[in-house]
């Protein structure tokens, strides 16, 4: 069933589309990701980190909607099912139990250096075939890179 016709043309929406389902899966996966460690996160620093997880998270399910709503108008339905999630996600796993916060700050170091990794291609990816969405990509990036600066600044 084809419900809503794309502006691109058949070529330009696989390479956007894969783009866009694949920034869907690691925004769902990173906010997943942050609250697990956000509700395991224990040490001196508990607070700080705590706060500092909610506002990845928030972050996360911000983009992951305008990702998934994208998508939608471009004619191609979102996946974010877990089943999705769990088999195309380019995050890590990340431990179970307690985590100290030290060790937390740097589980979401790798988590945000492998999301913008992904996002940085998709950026490039999506340059030509649908600028929009490129800058998409563009907004979700930076929002990413100053959580892993903050993150790294962090751990130093």
């Amino acid at each position: 069933m084809n419900v809503v016709k794309s502006p691109l043309t058949d070529a330009d929406l696989k390479t956007v589309s894969e783009a866009l389902q694949g920034a869907l899966v690691d925004l769902i996966d990173l906010s997943l990701v942050a609250k697990q460690v956000h509700w395991n996160v224990v040490g001196p620093r508990f607070r700080s980190v705590h706060l500092q997880l909610d506002e990845v998270v928030d972050t996360a399910r911000l983009h992951s909607d305008t990702v998934a709503e994208r998508t939608s108008a471009l004619g191609v339905p979102p996946d974010g099912r877990a089943g999705t999630v769990a088999a195309s996600s380019g995050i890590g796993a990340v431990q179970d139990g307690w985590i100290k916060d030290r060790d937390a700050v740097g589980a979401l170091v790798d988590a945000l250096g492998a999301v913008i990794t992904r996002m940085r291609e998709r950026v490039v990816a999506t340059g030509d075939p649908d600028p929009v969405s490129q800058d998409i990509f563009i907004g979700i990036t930076a929002d990413l890179e100053k959580h892993h600066w903050m993150f790294q600044a962090e751990n130093s």
